[in-house]
């Protein structure tokens, strides 16, 4: 897969290809001959009393405090408890789910069930009526008249949006009854602001070469902003507070961009604001959001304990302490009650790599990571006694989870799975050690070399192909002998996202080059000039994303969970490195999601 479009578009001075992938191994060799076995669990001949130590007192390392500790403490996490864990509450919600239910069955007005399905989809709780939404949007799509000039922007564009997103084949030529003859969008359109808006998010699910919404995201981005500058004073009467707060959140992140369940906790604050909003949809998210709360809480606790009992956290001083952080990373990915099995097998992946990650980067000698790695490439436990016992922590671990994962795969699905786990994890061991290699050597990659590796040492694809094998779909060998696509620009989006989010801490502690610096050294620019590029860079990126997820013959829900990682890097490295730091923001992003229930009090 050659990305060298993203670079060509969003840096024309540049000559130098971008690749998105390294060069092809030889995946039949390595799964060759893989005999399907599940060794007993490892352990550690490690006193449990003692922190990890090292043979070589002499070798200088960073200090074991150069992450801070949890904000989260494990007593803290485990007193967690809701009020809304009480049936009279799922009673009720079951209730309101039927009186909605008949809603929907009443909509008829076509404009009228695009509203509803994202309104419900926007509060976080479309999933319960999936099968409704989806006769809706078959019959919509069946009545289009493509030949018709509909001058209605605001439906036009929302019906666009919500057919592409549930991955039906809109074209874009609906849009061109609102330019004129010279092809430009026509200022009678502007008018309607929310119009206007739905145009401005519709144009987030371009495909690439897709014009007529790019220029329709510049047009309506500039009409957007002029109109918040001309109608910010809220003491006017005629000033719209919802719509104002609605457009504000578009233009700092679009809608297509923001990850559903923090969607659905600030929606529910602004639909309440709305005029003619309907208080049925308003009840019945705040008691589905507080519902689902519940059951994150139980989940953490059991993550939080898993933690607790690897040692992990206690023995490797020197590693990000995060398990909180693990965990709202797979609440953003997938945040329906059904899935908490995934959930909680994705949060110890997570916290797996955080842990290895911080080997790599922060503990770590450069002769320690090259046994490490080639450790982790036979993969044998009996392979081991050469490695410091931290690391010697870290591999059992791993080693244990993932055959224990195996197991429980090939026990309820016969599928075995162990040899794509493996490669995954192989496979981000080494791109660690290649950004070691060039660290230890004092060498700069140029951009294309370095995203090459960056895209596997991001993680994603150790995330989405654990993510493959847990949830229900057809299991096909192909999708897991090479990455697919899907999973490639999921990788990006983290990568670049995470690059822009991280610069700061990063440069300021002396960590390996990524992107920026990557692309400042490579075209003598400004580090501003280069962020710039990764932005464009972005966007060009999404637009893959989005035509390969509709292609794809992936399960819809595996694609789903691959953009929302996407999300969440995008979130989670809005503000700065929220994954690391515990910034002001993502701990409040985290409150409001975990533990502070929305207030209500007309539930029961």
């Amino acid at each position: 897969m050659d990305l060298s479009i993203i670079l060509a578009s969003s840096t024309p001075s540049m000559s130098t290809k971008m690749l998105l992938h390294p060069p092809r191994r030889n995946s039949s060799s390595f799964l060759a001959n893989k005999k399907f076995r599940v060794p007993p669990p490892t352990q550690c001949n490690i006193n449990a009393s003692n922190k990890v130590s090292d043979n070589s007192q002499a070798i200088v390392r960073r200090s074991e405090n150069f992450f801070q500790p949890s904000i989260w403490h494990y007593d803290y996490i485990q007193s967690l408890s809701s009020e809304y864990k009480g049936d009279v509450y799922v009673e009720k919600s079951q209730m309101l789910r039927e009186e909605v239910r008949m809603m929907l069955f009443k909509a008829e007005n076509s404009v009228d069930q695009l509203e509803l399905i994202d309104v419900l989809q926007r509060l976080g709780v479309a999933y319960h009526f999936n099968n409704e939404i989806r006769n809706m949007l078959d019959n919509i799509y069946n009545m289009m008249d493509n030949s018709k000039k509909d001058k209605n922007l605001y439906a036009t564009a929302l019906g666009f949006r919500l057919l592409r997103q549930h991955g039906y084949d809109v074209s874009t030529d609906m849009f061109l009854s609102f330019q004129d003859e010279m092809g430009n969008f026509s200022q009678h359109s502007s008018i309607d602001v929310e119009g206007m808006l739905s145009l401005y998010e519709a144009s987030f699910l371009s495909f690439e070469n897709e014009t007529i919404l790019d220029e329709a995201k510049d047009f309506t981005s500039k009409y957007l902003k002029e109109y918040l500058s001309k109608n910010n004073d809220e003491s006017n009467d005629h000033h719209d507070h919802y719509l104002s707060l609605l457009i504000n959140q578009a233009l700092e992140l679009p809608l297509h961009w923001r990850i559903p369940r923090w969607e659905a906790q600030r929606f529910i604050n602004a639909y309440e604001q709305k005029k003619n909003m309907n208080p049925l949809l308003l009840q019945l998210a705040k008691l589905d959001f507080n519902i689902l709360q519940t059951i994150y809480q139980e989940e953490l606790k059991v993550s939080s304990g898993w933690w607790k009992n690897t040692g992990l956290g206690d023995k490797l001083s020197f590693a990000r302490d995060r398990m909180v952080e693990n965990y709202i990373w797979t609440v953003g990915n997938n945040f329906e009650p059904q899935f908490a099995n995934l959930r909680t097998v994705i949060t110890k992946v997570n916290a797996l790599i955080t842990t290895i990650d911080d080997v790599y980067d922060v503990y770590g000698t450069f002769e320690e990571l090259e046994l490490f790695t080639d450790a982790i490439e036979r993969w044998d436990p009996f392979t081991i006694d050469n490695l410091p016992d931290y690391m010697k922590l870290c591999f059992l671990a791993l080693y244990n989870f993932v055959n224990e994962l195996a197991y429980e795969i090939f026990k309820d699905h016969g599928y075995n799975v162990t040899p794509y786990l493996q490669k995954s994890w192989i496979d981000l061991c080494k791109s660690y050690f290649i950004e070691k290699k060039w660290n230890h050597s004092g060498y700069t990659p140029s951009f294309e070399e370095y995203i090459e590796n960056a895209w596997v040492s991001i993680s994603a694809p150790v995330i989405l192909v654990h993510t493959y094998v847990l949830i229900p779909q057809s299991f096909r060998e192909d999708e897991l002998l090479q990455y697919s696509d899907v999973i490639k620009y999921s990788s990006m989006i983290l990568r670049l996202a995470n690059d822009q989010g991280t610069y700061e801490r990063e440069n300021e502690t002396g960590d390996f080059i990524k992107s920026i610096q990557c692309l400042m050294n490579e075209n003598e620019v400004s580090e501003t000039d280069a962020r710039e590029r990764i932005k464009s860079m972005l966007s060009i990126v999404w637009k893959k994303m989005n035509k390969t997820a509709h292609d794809s013959s992936l399960s819809k829900r595996f694609k789903e969970i691959a953009m929302n990682l996407g999300r969440m890097a995008l979130c989670m490295y809005q503000h700065g490195d929220g994954h690391s730091i515990q910034y002001s923001q993502i701990k409040n992003r985290i409150l409001s999601l975990l533990i502070q229930p929305i207030q209500d009090n007309i539930y029961v």
